[in-house]
């Protein structure tokens, strides 16, 4: 069977297949049969878009593909993620669809679906539809108008959400620079923290349809730092395509990334009693500088796979109550089971008026080590614990790191090549542990000259 969804929905080229017409009307037709109740009744999707030019023709291609099942869509217009998301969890819905490729440039799009109960959709409705797909079913033609004439009142009630959550929020006295990433919160970002007070500017908040994420946003932090230091603004918030991330810029022009925030907001949650098991929640790919700040004040770091889909479901067997990426994809559970750039921002802000800290202030604690990653071209991916010399070699690396460093050996999901990252406090000394394992997988399973 084909797969189309893989850890974050379905993802390509715009245009191309599985983003083509044809395949996503049978992958909305698909959708509405399988989420479709059993007394047969009517099914309902809310759906939204991030900047790309190519949305609202996937967008209107999926409600072909829905009213074709005699289901029913409505359109929130330019929205983001999370915004879709919590409209499912607060509405008269069976799923929201968001149409987004997050990060990516304006060439790739994306579909991520999301259940009424705030979980992505589950992998047995993803083998369903990709099994439709594969089977190109016959799907009726249909014409409807990609209506998003109840766009304003769906984004305003996802909006108000946040007056509620952080009605104490007073922003007065506080300058905030936002870098929209010319995406889905170049609309919505002013609309919501003007409502705080305090001086709140945007830049790259004027979309074309290709200029998101293009040098901008949370991938590309050097203008929101020069517009925080030339404007001695108090914190840089930098958003992603479609807002479901976030990093910062504080006073001081530094970078806070999302293992800073992990730390700064486990002791403010702590602070309050509201951290849940003294736990947080992070990636393997989290500094080990997290790990060491926060065992130093007795909070475990418990690390999952990479994607926050891995994250969640810690997060949810566990009962804790904060967890993310390093990226800037934080979840806060008591809330919203999906990452929100623009709730981490406010629960930031909230951190900062409440202590009356700055934000470099709350970071401090907490060092980054150094990282390095070497990545070796194999020609097979053996599992390394099968390499006897590649094992001991890791493991003589782990004995002089002696818990102040960390090595983390993986393959490559897409390529065959083993990737090597080494941390810790001395940058000379990683670089040569993570040359001299890297020299033991060549060795053994390398890929030769030429080939």
């Amino acid at each position: 069977m084909s797969k189309l969804f893989g850890t974050d929905g379905i993802r390509s080229r715009a245009g191309a297949y599985p983003l083509d017409r044809e395949t996503v009307r049978m992958i909305g037709y698909a959708l509405t049969e399988r989420l479709r109740g059993s007394d047969g009744e009517g099914t309902r999707f809310v759906t939204g878009r991030d900047t790309r030019e190519s949305g609202a023709e996937i967008e209107h291609a999926i409600h072909r593909g829905i009213a074709a099942a005699s289901g029913e869509a409505v359109s929130a217009g330019v929205i983001t993620t999370p915004g879709i998301a919590f409209l499912a969890a607060h509405g008269k819905f069976n799923a929201g669809i968001v149409i987004s490729a997050s990060h990516n440039p304006y060439e790739d799009n994306g579909i991520k679906i999301f259940l009424p109960n705030g979980r992505k959709l589950d992998s047995d409705s993803e083998r369903f539809i990709e099994a439709k797909v594969e089977a190109k079913i016959k799907v009726p033609e249909t014409e409807v108008v990609l209506d998003d004439s109840g766009a304003s009142a769906l984004q305003s009630k996802y909006l108000q959400h946040f007056g509620t959550d952080f009605a104490l929020l007073d922003l007065d006295g506080l300058m905030v620079i936002a870098d929209c990433a010319n995406g889905a919160a170049s609309f919505l970002a002013p609309l919501l923290f003007r409502k705080f007070g305090g001086d709140f500017e945007t830049i790259n908040a004027e979309p074309d349809g290709r200029n998101i994420n293009r040098d901008c946003g949370s991938l590309h932090m050097e203008h929101l730092r020069l517009a925080v230091l030339e404007s001695g603004a108090d914190i840089g918030i930098a958003f992603d395509g479609d807002a479901d991330r976030a990093l910062f810029i504080d006073e001081e022009g530094d970078v806070v990334d999302g293992d800073a925030i992990l730390w700064i907001m486990a002791n403010y949650l702590r602070e309050r009693e509201i951290l849940v098991g003294e736990k947080v929640v992070a990636t393997v790919m989290s500094n080990i500088g997290l790990e060491l700040a926060l065992k130093e004040t007795g909070i475990e770091l418990v690390r999952t796979a990479v994607g926050d889909k891995y994250v969640l479901d810690e997060l949810l067997s566990s009962g804790a109550s904060l967890g993310g990426e390093q990226s800037g994809h934080i979840i806060f559970p008591s809330r919203s089971l999906v990452g929100d750039g623009l709730q981490t921002a406010l629960f930031l802000l909230e951190a900062m008026t409440e202590t009356g800290r700055p934000l470099s202030r709350l970071a401090e604690g907490f060092v980054s080590y150094p990282q390095v990653l070497v990545n070796v071209k194999v020609r097979e991916k053996v599992p390394f614990e099968e390499i006897e010399s590649v094992k001991d070699a890791a493991g003589e690396i782990e004995s002089e790191l002696d818990g102040t460093g960390r090595l983390l050996l993986r393959y490559s999901g897409t390529e065959n090549l083993a990737r090597v990252m080494i941390e810790g406090r001395d940058q000379n000394e990683i670089e040569d542990l993570a040359e001299r394992l890297a020299s033991t997988i060549r060795a053994e399973i390398g890929e030769e000259e030429g080939e």
